[in-house]
């Protein structure tokens, strides 16, 4: 198990490091080349978005088939919907009424 760990850190460690790169890019890059760069990243980052939401669809019960554990699953929308659309469309999710409110 403690083979796995090192691997997810490289992961991870690669991801943060590719962020802070098309940050810097973002700051500093002239229009001639940030142009095809964000034109690259966006499609990436759309195309990532989607498959990452596919993932985390609701199931018959109305619970996310992603985020499901031994011991009690998500209610939909889960924490990475609500990320997306708190990142992509500017707020967050309005909270949900509970049947009884």
């Amino acid at each position: 198990m403690s083979a796995v760990w090192p691997a997810m850190d490289d992961t991870r460690r690669a991801v943060l490091a590719r962020l802070a790169a098309l940050d810097e890019e973002a700051g500093k890059a002239d229009p001639s080349t940030l142009l095809p760069l964000a034109r690259t990243e966006l499609r990436r980052l759309a195309d990532g978005w989607r498959r990452l939401l596919a993932v985390h669809r609701p199931g018959s019960d109305g619970r996310c088939m992603a985020c499901r554990t031994r011991i009690r699953a998500r209610r939909w929308p889960c924490q990475v919907w609500r990320t997306a659309h708190e990142q992509l469309i500017g707020e967050e999710v309005p909270h949900r009424r509970r049947s009884g409110d």
